[in-house]
């Protein structure tokens, strides 16, 4: 009764019938219905019908286009867990997700989702994967010690969020927030008050569209009277003032448009990249600056390992044979830094000394890893009977069980600044934004089984480390979007350190760095300042993402979005064109204007290069129709003044004006000169204006010649 059912709440859906009568809202497409409804008063019923048969084409193909794209936050209600297990009176009971109150006591294990926001009260090491809302790649170790709730998302581990997945182990929580309240209820939310965007295109045929009805009502009305003061019947007169109208609007431009949009997208296809939403194909050649995530975009969804050394940071390929047996043997689930161990047995003549290894030594025991040791230790017996203890894991973790350290051999007490000459080996690299984990042994005899009692006094052998590989074509495909003056710039969840190191390799300018805390502190003001200098932001929440890309667009950027997590939605919906990949979750494809079949930059420097293409063609279409409807207002109104009659009915404009239209179609198959695509393209009103100005009087003289003959042969 107070917090309602724990579902998103769904706006309310407009029917097709009001989707439809929508594309009738435009003053252009009102002018053209007036003028319709005038030839029909008038006795001029081919004129009306011809009108109103290509408004209510355009009508149709706006509607499909409306429907096929409002589908965003149906997507983003999948996210909640069908069914959820309860503790009540004393008993677990299934209940559907929709009915979790706050203060209900959840159960979750592996496999299990999320249902509802909750603070955990019991973990047995819990993994959760939290890549849909935090953009983070690896699943996050959960623990009940206390977090403030200001800590950016990726940090709360005490915290479980609806729509989030559990990867290993299992645990309790008692529910925080149900439905709109939840993590995933408020990026719903943002996406819900998020205006309905449009492309740059969009706008400026839309300011045209309104200055040109203005100019048609005036010269109508002009006309009207002039031809009314010069005797002629009301009736003529009105006709005079229909076809002027009907000379002056360029009745298919929406069709054309759509057309040269659709055979965009099929060029667009071929390049890897499918266009959800036809605007989206001008959007992009018109985009100046790229946001995108760090992960899987500039760098592989894998890591890789970097160095494997010993205490002092010489290479030591027997810290790697020690960690490679650790994640051979270890049973629970494999992360990442395993896969990246491992995969060290495809190394070229290597495969014989890793196959040996595992010959030669045998499992005998483990203890898995959880959260609060921070590391795993495995139990294996050489060829001789001996017992060895291993462990890898967390540096300080590690070092605290360590009374010793090995060095070529040599096994030496730990002197008592241990923890500082460490750092003074990996600190380097930590800074770098790498993943270093130490790695420990201990010789334990006959010892068969273990307990966390024989985890001591073990000796230190070295460290591994690891990071976001940057794909091959990352830094080619930065150097390119630079080419084509398109800024690229990181909006991460990720920790600024892992951010700038990757940034830094692929040749993203990461000389200042803005974290979602610094963020939070700025004005819209500094922060607009600030975002034209900085290219790299890390620590991000959702709605961080929103007002970094919106500061972008109010300095005058056409802002393309990257992104394929839920808490990626809003930004794509914020951004002038929103980008996801076939591997996204559903709501974040949806809401996306274009969906790469490929993760990559250099899919989409391929697209823009074609939205390029086709927004220039798309301006010829414009300019030339205009500067020819120019033209025959130009000549209606030499008409009125100088002949006694009607030399050009608005049926017969029309017709001329359609069959014009149908010869444009050919322009998307037109050339365009390299110098068209080497930077975006921006609408002009002042270049249409000129080729308006100039062009359009051309095809008058041809209109004038041919009156002149009308009149007097």
């Amino acid at each position: 009764e107070r917090c309602g059912w724990n579902e998103l709440a769904e706006g309310k859906k407009k029917s097709i019938p009001q989707i439809f009568l929508e594309q009738y809202k435009d003053f252009l497409v009102l002018i053209l219905i007036a003028s319709a409804i005038i030839s029909g008063m008038l006795g001029d019923e081919e004129s009306a019908a011809v009108i109103l048969i290509v408004i209510t084409i355009n009508a149709i193909l706006g509607t499909v286009q409306t429907i096929k794209a409002e589908q965003s936050l149906q997507s983003l209600k999948k996210l909640a867990g069908p069914q959820a297990k309860v503790l009540r009176d004393g008993s677990t009971i299934q209940l559907p997700a929709r009915e979790l109150v706050v203060g209900d006591v959840i159960l979750v294990e592996a496999g299990d989702m999320i249902p509802a926001d909750a603070r955990l009260i019991e973990n047995a090491s819990l993994k959760v994967d939290e890549s849909a809302l935090t953009g983070e790649s690896l699943a996050v170790e959960k623990s009940l010690e206390a977090i403030l709730a200001e800590a950016p998302l990726g940090d709360r581990t005490n915290m479980l969020f609806s729509g989030s997945f559990v990867t290993y182990g299992r645990g309790k929580a008692v529910v925080t927030d149900i439905g709109m309240q939840t993590e995933v209820g408020k990026i719903a939310g943002l996406l819900k008050s998020t205006s309905e965007k449009q492309t740059p295109l969009q706008v400026s045929l839309e300011e045209f569209g309104k200055k040109l009805s203005v100019l048609i009502l005036v010269f109508c009305g002009m006309l009207f009277a002039i031809n009314v003061f010069r005797g002629e019947k009301i009736s003529s007169a009105f006709m005079f003032a229909v076809a002027l109208a009907v000379a002056a609007i360029p009745e298919a431009l929406s069709s054309i448009v759509t057309i040269v949009l659709s055979f965009g997208t099929q060029k667009m296809a071929k390049e890897h990249a499918i266009i959800r939403k036809l605007q989206a194909v001008e959007g992009l050649g018109s985009v100046s600056v790229i946001c995108s995530d760090k992960t899987g975009t500039l760098t592989n969804e894998s890591i890789l390992l970097e160095y494997y050394i010993d205490i002092l940071g010489n290479e030591n390929t027997d810290v790697l044979d020690l960690a490679y047996l650790n994640s051979s043997y270890h049973s629970g689930v494999r992360n990442p830094i395993d896969n990246a161990i491992l995969a060290c047995k495809s190394m070229p003549g290597r495969e014989i000394h890793y196959a040996k290894l595992l010959t030669e030594y045998q499992k005998e025991d483990e203890i898995p890893f959880d959260y609060t040791r921070k590391f795993v230790s495995t139990l294996v017996q050489d060829s001789t009977g001996n017992s060895h203890l291993i462990m890898k894991g967390d540096i300080a973790h590690i070092l605290s069980r360590c009374s010793h350290v090995e060095y070529r051999g040599t096994r030496l007490p730990m002197e008592k600044d241990a923890r500082q000459s460490v750092f003074s080996v990996v600190g380097e690299m930590l800074q770098d934004g790498m993943k270093v984990i130490a790695v420990a042994r201990k010789n334990v005899g006959t010892l068969r089984e273990i307990t966390p009692d024989d985890e001591k006094d073990m000796t230190l052998v070295g460290y591994l480390s690891f990071f976001d590989a940057p794909k091959q074509t990352a830094g080619e495909s930065v150097t390119a979007l630079k080419r084509l003056k398109v800024i690229p710039k990181i909006l991460t969840g990720d920790q600024a350190a892992i951010a700038l190191s990757v940034c830094r390799r692929v040749g993203i300018s990461a000389e200042h760095i803005l974290t979602g805390t610094q963020l939070d502190e700025m004005t819209d003001c500094e922060l607009k300042k600030v975002v034209e200098e900085t290219h790299v932001f890390a620590e991000l929440t959702p709605g961080q993402k929103v007002r970094l890309v919106s500061a972008l667009k109010e300095n005058g950027h056409t802002v393309g979005f990257l992104g394929d997590g839920v808490n990626d939605i809003p930004a794509l919906n914020e951004a002038n064109v929103g980008i996801s990949v076939d591997t996204a979750v559903d709501a974040a494809k949806d809401a996306a204007d274009v969906v790469l079949l490929q993760k990559d930059l250099n899919v989409l420097e391929q697209g823009v290069l074609e939205g390029r293409k086709t927004f220039t063609n798309m301006l010829k279409y414009i300019k030339i129709t205009a500067s020819s409807n120019f033209g025959n207002i130009f000549s209606i109104i030499c008409a009125s003044a100088f002949l006694p009659f009607l030399p050009m009915t608005s049926i017969q404009i029309l017709l001329l004006n359609l069959l014009y239209d149908t010869l444009c179609i050919v322009l998307p198959w037109d050339n365009v000169d390299e110098e068209e695509i080497l930077s975006p393209r921006d609408w002009s009103g002042k270049t249409l204006k000129q080729f308006m100005l100039s062009f359009g009087p051309i095809s008058s003289l041809f209109d004038i010649v041919t009156f002149l003959f009308l009149y007097y042969f």
